[in-house]
């Protein structure tokens, strides 16, 4: 067997690799990386960056990034046990810390390492739109997110080899390599961060609610977010405007969510 037969047999043996169950929509998901590597990793490199910036400690604020996401691990607790997966948070050390940066972002690292910067506090508001902000950073590492962006790379770099090693003209060789290189960028890994973040919109606005957080502040949140002027298509994440009317119409099953583990009153 050649070279390129062995390549192409390898790649087909990593995509089969490791699956992994999106306990929100029960969907076979790439695992390629298991989270027993990911997690040590992300872990360490969380601590590290807690090293290089400035942890704002002792203040109100900070307290409400921790008070809000005791609420909302606790919520993503109750929802997955409900829904017959206990011990999937096994692994998970919850952890939330408040950066001094104008930068207006928050994000959660596979494993529950949970950032927000002070930039981004102005625009939540409330503990209500802290909550919006922290259910949908945290439905990422519970969709295991992180892992499929991992493998997915993974498998594209492995195409990219494999068609360099199976295309023996130079010329044809560099039109592949122009071509998969934005082709597979613009028609599969933008929308696969994109369809990310789609969901990760959707579970994060059932664990608020479920927390106890009004989902309706989540479109109202995103409607003070600056929009972006990067076209939809060429861009990570939906459009302000998708966002909103996705959010919108997610409102009325949040809280019916909510209502399956008696939380019929919502702060705002």
């Amino acid at each position: 067997m050649n070279l390129k037969s062995n390549y192409l047999l390898f790649l087909v043996f990593l995509m089969s690799l490791g699956c992994a169950t999106n306990p929100f929509t029960g969907k076979q998901t790439m695992a390629i990386v298991s989270n027993d590597q990911l997690f040590p990793a992300s872990f360490k490199q969380y601590d590290e960056f807690l090293k290089e910036n400035k942890v704002v400690e002792g203040t109100e604020d900070a307290a409400r990034i921790t008070r809000v996401g005791q609420r909302i691990a606790k919520a993503a607790e109750r929802y997955l046990n409900a829904n017959g997966y206990e011990g999937y948070l096994k692994g998970y050390q919850w952890e939330y810390h408040l950066i001094e940066d104008k930068t207006k972002n928050a994000w959660c690292m596979p494993g529950g390492k949970i950032v927000f910067y002070t930039g981004i506090l102005p625009v939540a508001q409330t503990d209500a739109g802290i909550a919006a902000i922290m259910g949908h950073e945290v439905a990422h590492a519970l969709a295991n997110h992180g892992q499929q962006r991992m493998s997915a790379a993974y498998i594209q770099q492995g195409i990219a080899i494999a068609g360099n090693v199976a295309i023996t003209d130079d010329e044809s060789r560099d039109l592949f390599n122009q071509y998969y290189g934005v082709g597979s960028t613009v028609g599969a890994m933008l929308p696969f961060s994109r369809s990310h973040e789609a969901e990760a919109d959707r579970i994060g606005i059932i664990l608020m609610a479920i927390a106890g957080y009004d989902p309706a502040v989540a479109p109202e949140l995103w409607k003070r977010m600056e929009s972006s002027n990067t076209p939809e298509f060429l861009s990570t994440h939906p459009s302000n405007s998708s966002r909103i009317a996705q959010l919108s119409a997610l409102v009325a099953n949040a809280r019916a969510e909510a209502k399956k583990f008696g939380v019929t009153g919502f702060t705002e």
